[in-house]
Formats: C-alpha cells, structure tokens, sequence
C-alpha cells in the first residue's frame, strides 16, 4: 500500500512563509503527477499547484507567485514553499499524487494543518 507522508504544518503568521514536504513509500518516479490540495472549513477541497513527472507545474491563481511546488528526485520528496502567506491560506493541506500505468491509482496524504494568524 503505498503511503504519502507529509510534515511541515503549523502556525505561522501572515507574511511569514512555511515549507510543506510530502515523501512518498515508493518512488517517486512510479507517479504521473504529484499535487497539493488544500480545504479550509467549511468549503471544498482544491488543487493549490501541481507538478508532472516532466517537471511541468500549475498553480491556482490565488497562490501565484506565492507559491512554489517542487521535486528533490535524490531525497525522494515533494515540497510546497509558501510564502507571503495570508489567513486566508489557513487549510489542511493534502498531498496527493497519480501512479503511473503500473502503480495505478490516486493517493492521498493524511493531511496537515497550516494556520495563518492576522
């Protein structure tokens, strides 16, 4: 069963900045993708950036230019760098990443909290 493990949640306040690691049980060349979602209460979850297996990345608007995802190959993880954060990020934020044809499926990380206080 393959697991996402994700760390680096917390309080923070607005403007500071805050790294989000996500390292996956197999490798991380068995994904097609590999993103981070976030879901504040009360609302739904949404994709706040992505990056392909290409190196290829989207972000949601709300977060561009704030924002950075990336990939370490050689430490086996993904990152989400926040900066200028803003209360309005305060979300559990989700790992999430698409095997490739003989991984399959979709998974998910447990989530981690991150709240920014005004």
């Amino acid at each position: 069963q393959v697991q996402l493990v994700e760390s680096g949640g917390g309080l923070v306040q607005a403007g500071g900045s805050q790294r989000l690691s996500c390292a996956p049980s197999t490798s991380i060349f068995n994904f097609n993708s590999m993103s981070w979602y976030r879901q504040a209460p009360g609302k739904q979850r949404e994709l706040v950036a992505r990056i392909t297996s290409g190196g290829s990345t989207n972000y949601a608007d709300s977060v561009k230019g704030r924002f950075t995802i990336s990939r370490d190959n050689a430490k086996n993880t993904m990152y989400l760098q926040m900066n200028s954060l803003e209360p309005e990020d305060t979300a559990v934020y989700y790992c999430h990443a698409s095997g490739r044809s003989w991984l399959g499926g979709d998974y998910w990380g447990q989530g981690t909290q991150v709240t920014v206080s005004s």
